[in-house]
């Protein structure tokens, strides 16, 4: 820790606009300038010298005319693309005519250039990007270098030289923030070293040139990870987790809901500490990974990560619902199976849009709780024809009538408030619905009271129980073994939600990971929305009651199997809600996917940090030139020559005013 402040402690002691004229770096001079780019003129031998001019480096304009002395201001550059010379043209045709003049047909005697010749065919052109500038501002002996991103002012070409930026001034530069002006907080932490491109024959002679994020920018923020598969997104994401885990332990409380209001810093740390959740779809992060050897974020948080899984397994806690006592959670699982398949028909969509909430006034309406007691009833015994296992000695207590209790079984008569098994139960709602049309009670009470004694709700499952869609009927519906496939989900021993659970770890500050590996692909997406609905649902009320929640950071690996598509227009959906509406509940979103075009437009919109690794087609890029400066890396981005390039990435951070190239750090676990 001590090494990276003093590292630090170096880059904040520079000035850009002296130590960044260095005679040794010099890369030429501009022949043409406005506000958003320069074109220059370099040479091989000052190329040479300057170890290379590689796509996307930084460059330093300094103005050398009589307007600006003290050397006050310099325009940082990148370089772009080679420019065309006013003089190309007549070189290009003297170079054709020495090439053929160099073709031995005669009698071996090869020609040489001349001197003068060789020193003009050195010379080409660059064109580059204006980043901004940096400029001195404040009473003199207090000045202070500041940058902002456009051009104020400039001046004729002819008055400008250009270095390139190396050693402290590249770190200044790479490092620079938008709002601290400089890296310097000390919570930064060093992500990876500046690259700028595959080929490194000159850069292995360099120095290295470390870059540092402050993990301020992620918390409550969005952010994605994109490239193909095998380039370093999941190293990223586990580097970035890192980096929240050391801020978060810097936070000087752990919750405290007597502090009200949404600011959540103090300083550049977090008042309170951060909770992160991993929805790991292939495992690797909570499970010793195989293929990059001791790079489980469990293995290097093991005191501060709790697990969970689809399957019961030794050190996870088993990610399933008790449907008979937790009903609304089991039911809400229910409505968003079969709203993920699709399937409907009229006596389903019945079941599936009645109301399983306590009413409010349950305690002080005996009808009310009557009616409520009787539909729960109905429901759990649909579970339990279904074959979803029994808690011990679970019964069900609701009021009948006598006449009806006697009507459905004259020998024997169930009193189900006495509270009955639920073989019981299910004989009495299905003899109910047999006789329902003939039983007396239940006809004197329609005319007396001018509607049926069962309600819309009851009666849809009643159907859904009875598969039988008119009383008395004998024939048959599906009914409750469309059930079957949600066995999976349900476990008879969980004592409470364990959303509830996960949200109590994250309030911690804990680190939760959904291992969702052995899960296909709707429980996949039935768990996560769920756990983040979940989540997003008690940060609103906090937000509502207007008390201070902690941080909490989501991150997807495999983005694009649990987001919204890109032209899905219902803003509902929870991880359009995240993107939108986390910032103020101190929600951040962070995703990793292959493809920029697979996510919603809504969440990348909403994005301010990026990380971007190689891709492989145009319509992808084509996406990309959207946001930021990333059309300056488009060529770039599409080669990948070899698995020297995994890691190899394009960072954009919220306070970082532009896109710099990156070879990202590997994350160990063995530290």
């Amino acid at each position: 820790m001590a090494l990276i402040e003093d590292k630090i402690d170096q880059i904040l002691s520079i000035d850009i606009l002296k130590k960044g004229i260095n005679e040794n770096f010099l890369v030429g001079k501009p022949y043409y300038l406005d506000y958003s780019k320069a074109q220059i003129l370099i040479s091989d031998a000052w190329k040479h010298r300057a170890g290379g001019i590689p796509h996307g480096s930084f460059l330093l304009a300094f103005y050398t005319g009589d307007s600006d002395p003290d050397r006050k201001e310099a325009l940082l550059l990148r370089a772009i693309a080679p420019s065309k010379l006013p003089t190309d043209n007549d070189v290009v045709s003297s170079m054709i005519e020495y090439y053929k003049d160099n073709v031995d047909i005669t009698n071996g005697q090869q020609s040489k250039l001349d001197t003068f010749t060789r020193y003009e065919f050195s010379f080409s052109g660059l064109e580059c990007r204006i980043l901004g500038t940096f400029y001195k501002i404040g009473e003199e002996g207090k000045e202070r270098i500041e940058f902002g991103a456009d051009v104020e002012n400039f001046y004729s070409a002819n008055n400008y030289v250009v270095y390139k930026a190396s050693g402290d001034v590249l770190r200044y530069i790479v490092n620079l923030r938008s709002k601290d002006d400089i890296v310097g907080s000390q919570y930064d932490f060093p992500i990876g070293k500046v690259r700028y491109s595959s080929s490194r024959r000159f850069q292995y002679d360099q120095e290295d040139v470390e870059v540092y994020i402050n993990p301020k920018d992620f918390l409550g923020k969005r952010t994605a990870l994109f490239g193909m598969t095998r380039t370093g997104k999941s190293n990223t994401l586990k580097k970035i987790i890192e980096a929240t885990q050391e801020i978060s332990s810097k936070a000087k409380n752990t919750q405290d809901d007597s502090d009200s209001g949404t600011d959540n810093f103090e300083g550049s740390a977090p008042r309170q500490k951060v909770g992160q959740i991993i929805f790991d779809i292939n495992g690797e992060y909570a499970n010793a990974n195989q293929q990059d050897e001791g790079t489980a974020i469990y293995e290097l948080y093991k005191e501060q990560v709790t697990r969970y899984s689809v399957l019961e397994k030794e050190g996870f806690n088993v990610m399933k619902v008790n449907f008979y006592t937790e009903v609304l959670s089991g039911f809400s699982l229910i409505q968003r199976h079969f709203k993920e398949i699709g399937e409907s028909s009229d006596y389903l969509n019945g079941f599936l849009s009645i109301n399983l909430e306590k009413p409010e006034d349950y305690d002080q309406d005996m009808s009310v709780k009557v009616r409520y007691d009787r539909k729960v009833a109905a429901y759990q015994c649909c579970l339990f024809q279904a074959g979803f296992s029994l808690p011990s000695n679970f019964k069900v207590s609701f009021s009948g009538q006598a006449d009806i209790n006697k009507a459905v079984r004259e020998s024997s008569p169930i009193d189900p408030s006495k509270g009955i098994s639920l073989d019981d139960a299910v004989i009495w709602f299905s003899q109910l619905w047999d006789k329902y049309d003939e039983i007396d009670y239940l006809k004197k009470y329609k005319t007396e009271k001018g509607k049926e004694w069962a309600d819309e709700e009851l009666k849809s499952i009643i159907i859904f129980l009875t598969r039988k869609k008119q009383a008395g009927s004998s024939s048959f519906v599906s009914g409750y073994h469309k059930l079957k496939p949600l066995i999976k989900l349900h476990t008879s021993v969980a004592d409470k939600p364990f959303e509830d659970k996960v949200i109590e770890s994250l309030r911690k500050g804990e680190i939760v990971i959904v291992d969702l590996s052995q899960g296909d692909p709707e429980i996949q997406n039935l768990y996560s929305e769920r756990i983040c609905r979940k989540i997003f649902e008690d940060s609103m009320n906090k937000f509502i009651e207007s008390k201070l929640t902690n941080f909490i950071q989501f991150y997807f690996e495999e983005a694009h199997n649990l987001f919204p598509k890109k032209d899905e227009k219902d803003l509902s959906q929870i991880y359009n809600r995240i993107a939108k509406e986390g910032a103020k509940l101190n929600l951040g979103l962070i995703y990793a996917t292959q493809e920029v075009s697979s996510i919603s437009a809504n969440i990348l919109k909403n994005t301010q940090n990026w990380f971007i690794a190689h891709l492989n087609n145009e319509e992808e890029i084509r996406e990309l030139r959207k946001y930021y400066d990333f059309s300056d890396f488009a060529d770039s981005l599409v080669r990948f020559s070899s698995d020297s390039d995994k890691g190899f990435v394009r960072v954009k951070t919220y306070t970082n005013p532009f896109v710099v190239p990156v070879q990202i750090d590997r994350f160990l676990a063995d530290k």
